[in-house]
């Protein structure tokens, strides 16, 4: 959420983001329903300010009573307007995006996304190289049919070494976050509308979400969303920041915006699995903290000998709640390509306003944390490696980082 004192006191900014951004919100009329929101609430202290003074002198008073009587009627009318324009104002806010980072590259979709650098050498073959899908029934690691005959299009099976080695990768970047400094934590797999609203997942991301109809509740669509709301309300002491947090969880998306996309095997699916970082820092060191996860990103892929490109985020690839983004992009060997694995952003502090989340200083000072969301691994990794690594009679070999934890050097056909 946008401070409001900065939509009134610099609405052309505020507007010009919203151009940028394709967001279709009347600054003007919002800054004229905030403005009577407050008069309506100066109006409501000022009677219950009256109320009260007037409540001393009932006793002795029969004027006073009756006063008080007419007081009570009124507050109770304008107080359920207050309700209603609260809400109101709330909606309005809440579709807001984002301040953007003046450098953020203009475009309108990934495909203009700026490319920064490469990193790792791509693999070549001497025969043409399978993608995840094919490598994956040739192994028997990964069962699509059944997924989808158990659930529907879209869920899938790790089977047999295949759930070995994505069990192996999971757990080594957990334990490789929290040697860096990260608390490890399991979350919940559901969080409350008010959860999705603070994070900024709703309103903008209604259509990839799964609600549980008549529970006031959702299946996550990342763990950003329980990390980041573990600390809704709260006052951290500035001196134990920064934050940092993972979690691995399962993460459910519908995929609504999939249509026209390249959905064969796993890669873009309605159930995966994630690593996530969370930091919350001080607003002076967010850009720092944003640059830190994208160095544990870059390390984890080098560790696993994957190569990957990393870019800056258009305007147009950009969620609502983000300031700045880098995508990393592994290479797919199978696919021909690079593509997505691990997304980072600043978000400032527009979660931390949804939420009331704010530090205080040893001086006693409060303001606003900032919050930093990035990707460590997903399901993706592992596709990756099997893409990459995979030799001319299907097999597969891990590599060197997995092999302790996976039991096995080589996937070989079934």
């Amino acid at each position: 959420m946008i401070d409001i004192k900065l939509i009134r006191e610099n609405p052309e900014l505020v507007k010009k983001n919203c151009a940028r951004r394709g967001c279709d919100v009347d600054i003007d009329a919002l800054i004229v329903e905030e403005r009577e929101h407050r008069e309506l609430i100066r109006k409501i202290e000022g009677l219950r300010a009256d109320r009260n003074r007037l409540s001393k002198e009932c006793r002795d008073n029969p004027d006073a009573r009756i006063q008080v009587k007419s007081i009570k009627e009124q507050l109770g009318i304008l107080e359920k307007e207050l309700e209603r324009r609260t809400k109101e104002l709330d909606i309005s806010l809440f579709w807001l995006p984002n301040l953007l980072d003046p450098a953020v590259p203009d475009g309108d979709e990934d495909e203009d996304n700026l490319e920064l650098r490469k990193e790792g050498a791509v693999p070549t073959f001497d025969f043409k190289p399978r993608d995840h899908q094919e490598l994956g029934e040739i192994l028997g690691i990964i069962d699509t049919q059944r997924g989808a005959k158990v659930a529907q299009s879209g869920f899938y099976y790790w089977r047999g070494k295949g759930a070995q080695l994505l069990n192996a990768l999971f757990f080594w970047t957990q334990r490789e976050l929290v040697n860096s400094g990260f608390t490890s934590f399991i979350t919940p797999c559901v969080a409350k509308e008010k959860t999705l609203f603070g994070t900024g997942y709703l309103p903008f991301c209604a259509d990839e979400t799964y609600a549980l109809e008549g529970h006031n509740l959702a299946l996550i669509g990342t763990s950003e969303q329980t990390l980041v709301g573990y600390h809704a309300d709260d006052t951290l002491p500035a001196a134990d920041l920064p934050l940092r947090y993972c979690a691995f969880s399962a993460c459910f998306r519908t995929e609504a915006g999939s249509y026209g996309k390249e959905t064969r095997g796993i890669f873009r699916v309605h159930q995966f699995h994630k690593v996530e970082q969370i930091i919350f820092c001080e607003p002076e060191d967010s850009e720092k903290f944003h640059m830190e996860c994208l160095e544990n990103e870059e390390r984890l892929l080098k560790s696993l000998e994957i190569p990957y490109r990393v870019v800056d985020v258009c305007v147009g690839d950009m969620g609502a709640p983000g300031y700045r983004k880098y995508d990393i992009e592994a290479y797919f060997a199978g696919y021909g390509g690079y593509r997505e694995v691990t997304s980072n952003t600043n978000l400032t502090d527009f979660q931390a306003r949804r939420l009331n989340i704010r530090y205080k200083d040893a001086d006693g000072n409060k303001g606003l944390v900032h919050t930093i969301s990035a990707t460590a691994v997903t399901d993706r990794v592992a596709i990756a490696i099997l893409e990459n690594n995979q030799r001319g009679d299907g097999s597969v070999v891990i590599p060197e980082a997995l092999r302790p934890l996976a039991g096995f050097d080589v996937i070989e056909p079934v």
